[in-house]
């Protein structure tokens, strides 16, 4: 009786915490959300004037949410696996883009090109930039993380920080060879021109509707393939033989090597299939907003880490999912709110989500057993 009595006690306590959290939240959202642009009578009128501005934000959040996504994956999949944040993923998807614009470089395709003829460059650039990636993630699997797996996990992110920090003046140096790759430009820390290939016709008025609103062949090529990729690794991991081993993995390492699967193999795969996405998302985001820079990795990985959390870590329909909504608050928020506060608010509604549901919006709060 008396510890019924100490149990309705502290579900009493907590629900009163959680009351006391909510209202909190909803104070300081309140209270800052003007400065940081978030004035609600603002936004309503603009958007009642404006509803197709409203749509057109949608339409790029999507799609850049969807990219999003694909480095997002890498994250949760290897988190799901090993248990390991790896911080350098993101900078490893800067290295495919400049390894796609290297190939594409290469073969000496500029705007003025066809895609007729740049469509080869850039198969050839699709199986480079995945091919370097995954080869990169496999070298620093086996020789920054491995000899660290049973040591304490702040071991192994620093020296996940430290890999990050390696690729990103690889980059740096990368950009800087432009004796022997000219299109890389003069300036080695420069934003570096990517050329403008994928057709740019618009899909509504080609149908005959006119409207303010602008979904492109270009934003359409962009979101199928993501899609294709994203649809691709589900499948993967539900219905082939190695999907299923890499999920015996993550649920239990020990477990999964007794009854015969070869657990070095599956990380090793996952870190192959982690890098291929990562070099694919370097070429979508090249060919889409025509720009590279060596230290998009780290704004772009740190988002992707943000969906990640955000979707439920180790989940990979979670990763899509939070991909999506951090791109889709993201344009609004560079629209409605301001610009220079977005990254804030990607946090805020991270820590927000966090805060009620732990384990994000698809995860499961799991329970450690001492």
């Amino acid at each position: 009786m008396i510890n019924a009595l100490e149990q309705q006690k502290t579900k009493n306590k907590i629900a009163w915490q959680k009351i006391l959290l909510y209202v909190g939240v909803i104070y300081l959202i309140l209270l800052i959300g003007p400065i940081a642009g978030f004035d609600i009578p603002r936004i309503i009128g603009e958007i009642k004037a404006n509803p197709a501005l409203l749509i057109q934000q949608l339409l790029i959040g999507l799609v850049n949410g969807a990219i999003i996504a694909i480095i997002a994956l890498g994250y949760t999949m290897v988190y799901g696996i090993i248990e390991l944040i790896n911080f350098a993923h993101g900078d490893l998807y800067m290295l495919g883009g400049f390894a796609s614009l290297t190939v594409i470089g290469a073969f000496g395709i500029t705007d003025n090109s066809s895609i007729a003829i740049a469509l080869p460059a850039i198969i050839i650039a699709l199986v480079v930039s995945t091919g370097f990636c995954a080869g990169l993630n496999i070298l620093t699997e086996r020789y920054a993380y491995r000899p660290l797996r049973n040591a304490p996990r702040l071991a192994p992110l620093i020296s996940a920080i430290g890999v990050s920090f390696i690729l990103q003046n690889m980059g740096l140096f990368w950009g800087g060879l432009k004796s022997f790759i000219p299109v890389m430009g003069v300036n080695a820390a420069a934003p570096k021109s990517f050329p403008d290939l994928l057709p740019r016709i618009d899909i509504l008025k080609y149908f005959g509707i006119e409207s303010t609103i602008q979904f492109t062949t270009k934003d359409l090529i962009v979101l199928v393939i993501a899609l294709v990729l994203m649809i691709s690794l589900h499948l993967f991991v539900q219905y082939t033989r190695w999907g299923k081993a890499m999920r015996a993995t993550a649920q239990n390492r020990d477990a999964a090597k007794m009854m015969g699967i070869n657990v070095d193999g599956i990380i090793v795969l996952t870190f192959l299939i982690g890098g291929m996405l990562a070099g694919s998302a370097g070429l979508l985001v090249g060919l889409y907003n025509n720009t590279i820079v060596f230290t998009m990795g780290f704004t772009a990985g740190l988002r992707a880490f943000t969906a990640a959390v955000l979707g439920g870590i180790g989940n990979i329909i979670g990763a899509m999912l939070g991909g999506v909504l951090i791109g889709v608050l993201s344009a609004l928020s560079d629209q409605y709110f301001s610009s220079r506060w977005t990254n804030a608010w990607v946090f805020a509604v991270l820590v927000i989500i966090l805060a009620f549901r732990p384990g994000g919006l698809l995860g499961e709060n799991v329970q450690e057993k001492v």
